[in-house]
């Protein structure tokens, strides 16, 4: 289904304010990085070049899933492959990439980013590090994109992250919580060696968190009357 591209008005303002809320929080610096979201068989996207700490909605464009720009007067960015291959491959509805300081730092040194926490079994368990290629190129997009088989989240070897999920408010909720977890294992590697969740343990979590409804909130029922 094609959707009209002037449609996009509010996921263009979306991925906006995500940028915004990212800069803010120090996950993107300057114009490095890129942000976008899925509308059936359109694509709202950072603008090459954008500081995207302060980026507007006329900064965003809107590609189609071949990549031709459909509305807005900015090329998109250079990682628009990487971009469109995630959505192609994962049918996913979001994608935050970012230069955050923690997670660069540590895709200069490891190869995965072990389940630390179980909080990294929302990003699907340990964190996959994609081997080095030049940015915009279609072999840094099958890296990546490899990296995230069964995952929400990879981390780019010499340059920064990649999340994604169903929606964007997900995929920089993911974006905030891998650069949290690579700053607890920093964190921690310097004081000894890290203990990892075992597969045994991380299974009890995920048993635990479906029985609990883990992660929404519960009202407690009102107290009875007592009876007179």
């Amino acid at each position: 289904m094609t959707v009209s591209s002037s449609a996009l008005g509010p996921q263009r303002a979306a991925v906006a304010e995500a940028c915004r809320r990212l800069g803010a929080e120090g996950l993107l610096i300057g114009t490095a990085g890129n942000v976008s979201v899925r509308v059936e068989d359109r694509v709202a996207i950072t603008a090459t070049g954008a500081v995207l700490a302060e980026l507007t909605p006329d900064q965003v464009s809107v590609v189609d899933l071949d990549g031709k720009l459909v509305a807005g007067t900015l090329a998109p960015t250079s990682e628009l492959d990487l971009h469109l291959g995630v959505y192609r491959r994962y049918g996913t509805g979001a994608v935050v990439h970012t230069h955050a300081p923690m997670a660069t730092a540590l895709s200069l040194v490891l190869d995965e980013l072990p389940c630390i926490h179980y909080q990294l079994l929302a990003l699907g368990g340990s964190v996959r590090v994609a081997p080095y290629a030049t940015f915009g190129t279609p072999e840094l997009a099958e890296s990546v994109i490899a990296a995230l088989e069964g995952r929400s989240a990879a981390l780019m070897a010499n340059h920064g992250a990649v999340t994604h999920a169903t929606t964007l408010d997900k995929a920089v909720e993911h974006a905030l919580l891998l650069e949290w977890a690579c700053g607890v294992y920093q964190h921690a590697a310097a004081l000894g060696t890290p203990r990892v969740l075992d597969e045994q343990r991380q299974l009890a979590v995920i048993e635990a968190a479906i029985a609990r409804d883990y992660g929404t909130t519960h009202p407690v029922p009102p107290a009875q009357e007592e009876k007179r």
